[in-house]
């Protein structure tokens, strides 16, 4: 993937070039949720119907892993209220991929993370949101003959079922003046993610030390699964100063940081 710095002064935006794009918004999980449509299926029965079921699979999955209700499967198991094994097989899936996770960053994501009174908590938020908008886009992707963008908060998955259709352009906002584009990403197929501060402030710790990271503004990650773009982002925010070299193990991503005082660096793609 190649990311393309633009001098230009607006706000991110999802475009298409030379197609028909239809866009729904809605909101769940906390965040707002988007859908960019271009092709066959964009405001159709069919497209309306899938952007049905795509926020209900969505709110299905705020319900169970909320960590703002008190009755959501999330809160019950870190309360010891109930055990994995009263959970839906989902609540595992999702903990295991947060697993595999924290092994591979060497435990800078992690599910657990320290709370107010030093005692761990279960939040693994930071692999729901990707895990669900590519659990959802199933359905999208059975739209024939129809491109999407889809995002959360933010975050997106994109498919083009043509390659000779124009890629998705993406803007990184500029988490020093949000209004601003840092740079554009084409992407036709794949997942983009960025972990910061900029939006919701300083919740982003690394669970290591409990400490919030220095130095570092934010990650954006391009790969070829948004559940693990999402991921390691979070990561390399937690490694802050170590970001690039970490990032630079992580095959078939690409990688723009931007750091506290404004510099940037950008991780190319490797295989």
């Amino acid at each position: 993937m190649t990311i393309h710095r633009v001098p230009v002064r607006e706000p991110t935006r999802i475009r298409a070039v030379a197609f028909r794009t239809v866009r729904y918004v809605g909101h769940t999980m906390g965040m707002p949720i988007t859908l960019a449509l271009r092709g066959r299926h964009t405001d159709d029965d069919k497209a309306q119907a899938a952007w049905a079921q795509v926020m209900r699979q969505l709110h299905e999955v705020d319900e169970m892993f909320s960590t703002y209700r008190p009755n959501s499967f999330v809160s019950r198991l870190n309360s010891g209220d109930i055990t994995l094994v009263d959970c839906p097989p989902e609540v595992a899936e999702v903990l295991a991929l947060g697993e595999t996770a924290r092994q591979e960053s060497g435990g800078a994501f992690d599910t657990t993370l320290p709370g107010p009174d030093g005692q761990p908590i279960l939040d693994p938020s930071g692999v729901v949101k990707g895990w669900a908008v590519e659990k959802a886009a199933a359905t999208l992707k059975a739209l024939p003959d129809t491109d999407f963008c889809f995002a959360a908060g933010g975050d997106m998955t994109c498919h083009t079922v043509d390659v000779a259709n124009p890629p998705w352009r993406i803007g990184i906002e500029d988490p020093t003046g949000p209004s601003r584009v840092l740079a554009v990403v084409p992407l036709s197929t794949g997942g983009i993610a960025t972990s910061g501060t900029t939006h919701r402030g300083q919740h982003l710790l690394d669970p290591r030390t409990g400490r919030a990271p220095a130095g570092i503004a934010s990650v954006t990650v391009v790969a070829p699964s948004l559940i693990w773009a999402d991921i390691d982002a979070t990561a390399a925010y937690a490694e802050a100063r170590s970001a690039p070299s970490w990032l630079r193990t992580r095959p078939g991503r690409s990688e723009l940081i931007v750091w506290a005082d404004g510099s940037t660096t950008t991780v190319r793609p490797h295989q």
